[in-house]
């Protein structure tokens, strides 16, 4: 009996490292479609050879909805950047991400909770709330760098959208 308990313990702990490793590599994949997004919409234009990028998935703030809260550090010390608002889909069977709201941040001892905004975001303050929150949950994540390169490879299994997108006019009737 003691032998089950401790071979189905071993058996679940691999399970669960199984399952962490998994969800970081899911996590990387959804940042690393995020970023090519990104620059096919030509909000990542800096001549850098690498990215430093964090960030969050939340799923609590649009009740049925899961957004991506992405930073974009602009120097090593990560002392500012810019942070990014994208929802994420499926459509037509494919993962649709709808690049949303952006803005640049600086890091610093005043400002909202350490956040400054040198752009700030569309919306009100509810907006500012939560992109100051993702962050500051950012900060406390680890962080990825990504060859600008490997992000510019162009992987068609997903699609992306933008607010900056031309709208189609209104047909008169």
């Amino acid at each position: 009996m003691n032998g089950f308990v401790t071979k189905f313990t071993m058996f679940g702990s691999l399970v669960c490292l199984n399952c962490t490793i998994h969800a970081q590599d899911s996590g990387d994949a959804l940042l690393h479609r995020a970023a090519s997004c990104l620059v096919a919409k030509g909000f990542f234009t800096s001549s850098k050879s690498q990215k430093t990028l964090g960030y969050i998935l939340d799923t609590k703030s649009y009740p049925g909805e899961k957004m991506l809260y992405v930073v974009d550090y602009v120097n090593p010390s990560r002392s500012d950047g810019f942070v990014f608002t994208i929802f994420l889909s499926e459509r037509n069977e494919r993962q649709n991400f709808n690049i949303q709201n952006n803005a640049q941040f600086k890091l610093s001892n005043r400002g909202d909770d350490g956040v400054s905004f040198v752009t700030p975001p569309l919306g009100g303050t509810w907006t500012q709330e939560h992109l100051i929150s993702a962050i500051k949950q950012i900060e406390k994540q680890p962080k990825i760098t990504i060859s600008v390169e490997s992000i510019a490879k162009t992987d068609s299994s997903f699609d992306c959208e933008a607010y900056t997108d031309p709208q189609p006019k209104p047909t008169v009737k």
